[in-house]
């Protein structure tokens, strides 16, 4: 089958068994399973219980770079594992949010298997949640409320489905650099504060730095746009000109 690829459901030879990982040889590329990639119920003790060099085992591919790393854990759920597999980048998938927490939202798919221990098969991480500012995720979702996001990723680590709610709405960004142009001045409010100046949002969803600024958070203050780079999402403003 050649060489082994992120997402594939591979079987290997045990050539290696430590107190830490177990090594496995798919079609002569040696691959590891770490203790964390031993089984999503299961301690790690009773799972390497079972294994002994020489015996074959299936294995999903979670990395090959920089070498080759494989789970066990995704051989206990194939059908979850074969339902991300399938996933193609942009698709929508719908469901409930399962859970928020402060590093992302779980979302119960409608559509799949569930997941073995997290609450949802839907991920979608800080980022992509909104475009706009926001301080906390419950402030975009709510626990129940049905949601529905576009495919980004098939997290091979977690067993997650990556998604992006911002990426089915419009980007502010892309209006602004439409309505703005560059010598304007602006109004905002101060949102953070850096060693290298301030960080200035002026309309909902649309910050940038007003570089070597006194500012404080919270302080309103007039700006001068001087660019907007739509490709690295960039944002420069420079103080208004005093008379």
């Amino acid at each position: 089958m050649g060489e082994p690829r992120v997402g594939e459901v591979r079987t290997g030879t045990v050539t290696e068994i430590t107190r830490s990982h177990v090594s496995v040889a798919v079609d002569g590329t040696p691959g590891t399973v770490s203790r964390l990639e031993g089984s999503w119920r299961r301690p790690w003790g009773e799972v390497v219980e079972e294994l002994a060099v020489g015996r074959r085992v299936t294995v999903g591919v979670i990395a090959v770079e920089p070498g080759v790393r494989l789970s066990l854990a995704a051989a206990e759920d194939p059908g979850l594992w074969a339902f991300l597999g399938s996933l193609r980048l942009g698709r929508r998938l719908s469901g409930r949010v399962a859970a928020i927490e402060r590093f992302g939202v779980f979302v119960d798919l409608d559509e799949g298997p569930g997941h073995p221990v997290y609450p949802g098969v839907g991920f979608v991480t800080i980022p992509e949640l909104a475009w706009r500012h926001f301080d906390d995720p419950a402030d975009v979702v709510a626990v129940g409320e049905r949601v529905t996001g576009a495919f980004l990723q098939f997290d091979t680590w977690n067993g997650e489905a990556r998604l992006s709610l911002r990426a089915l709405l419009p980007d502010p960004l892309e209006a602004f650099a439409r309505e703005h142009e560059v010598g304007r001045v602006l109004r905002g409010v101060v949102t953070k504060v850096a060693p290298f100046g301030v960080f200035v949002r002026v309309a909902d969803g649309v910050e940038g730095l007003l570089p070597s600024a006194d500012e404080r958070a919270g302080d309103r203050v007039a700006v001068v746009l001087q660019e907007v780079d739509l490709g690295t999402r960039r944002v420069l403003f420079s103080p208004v000109p005093t008379v």
